[in-house]
């Protein structure tokens, strides 16, 4: 489902998602990215033990599920204040520019897009907490994922918290 005129412009607001994706991943996109997930400059070794890929206006989150995926997105005003992280397995954040001023979350391999968010067009970093990645049957899910997005200039990837059993799926 596409969630139309979420319009955050200086506001906070948490919006919640669930979808089935393929490939352990999902993407986070600027509406008008390439959506270029498929080069093998993507998703390379360090990518997979990062759990994140980072493309031109995209970013691949590494899931461990095959399917179900949940999670949530909280736009905010600022860059987040410091919080609890042994609750998480894994963190890392990124840059994206959002030039078309919507970020998409969508799906892997069709990228059908799952939630729009209007933003002002410019700089984002979002940072994507990882839980329940032990998961015991992947093709049921179970894991969950917390991305917040705040306006910054910066744009290199930050491991945070690296999960201790972090592997590489093939995602494709």
């Amino acid at each position: 489902m596409v969630i139309m005129g979420s319009n955050f412009y200086g506001q906070e607001k948490k919006i919640q998602f669930e979808f089935d994706t393929s490939y352990h991943q999902f993407y986070i996109a600027d509406k008008n990215s390439t959506r270029t997930a498929d080069s093998k400059d993507f998703w390379t070794d360090q990518a997979l033990s990062d759990k994140l890929a980072i493309g031109e206006n995209i970013l691949g989150v590494s899931t461990a599920s095959y399917g179900p995926i949940k999670g949530e997105i909280t736009v905010l005003k600022n860059q987040p204040k410091k919080r609890d992280f042994s609750k998480y397995d894994h963190i890392v954040e990124a840059g994206i520019r959002v030039d078309s001023g919507i970020l998409q979350i969508a799906d892997s391999p069709n990228f059908h897009v799952e939630k729009e968010i209007e933003l002002q067009p410019g700089s984002y970093r979002i940072r994507i907490y990882f839980s329940d990645l032990d998961i015991q049957d992947e093709d049921e899910g179970g894991d969950f994922y917390s991305i917040e997005i705040w306006r910054s200039e910066e744009t290199e990837k930050t491991i945070i918290k690296m999960h201790p059993k972090s592997t590489a799926h093939n995602n494709g």
